[in-house]
């Protein structure tokens, strides 16, 4: 079984579409003062993307357990969705290394 790159790198990015850009224009900067601040924008995107992530481990993990037990014989896909599914995971630490750096950089601005 031949395996393209390409094909890796599109199943993978299924798991950070909802890390998409937001829509600006329709979501507001800060809550009203009458209203409670709700999960939206940058918040959302960022459980959106660790959900994600964690299906794509739990589903991998599943794949894995049924070829251990004896219940499939797909191995390789079990390694492939396991591949995928830290590749996912390391590419989510990188996004969360580079939100925590830039947190940084705000809180040492001087004002």
């Amino acid at each position: 079984m031949k395996i393209e790159p390409s094909s890796l790198l599109l199943r993978s990015q299924v798991a950070f579409e909802p890390m998409a850009a937001p829509q600006l224009a329709q979501s507001p900067i800060a809550p009203a003062a009458d209203q409670p601040a709700s999960g939206s924008g940058f918040l959302r995107l960022m459980e959106g993307a660790v959900l994600s992530v964690d299906a794509q481990g739990r589903a991998a993990s599943d794949r894995m357990a049924a070829v251990d037990a004896g219940h499939s014989d797909d191995l390789v896909g079990a390694m492939l969705s396991s591949q995928e599914a830290g590749l996912s995971f390391s590419m989510l630490m990188q996004v969360r290394n580079k939100v925590m750096g830039a947190v940084d950089e705000v809180v040492k601005l001087q004002v």
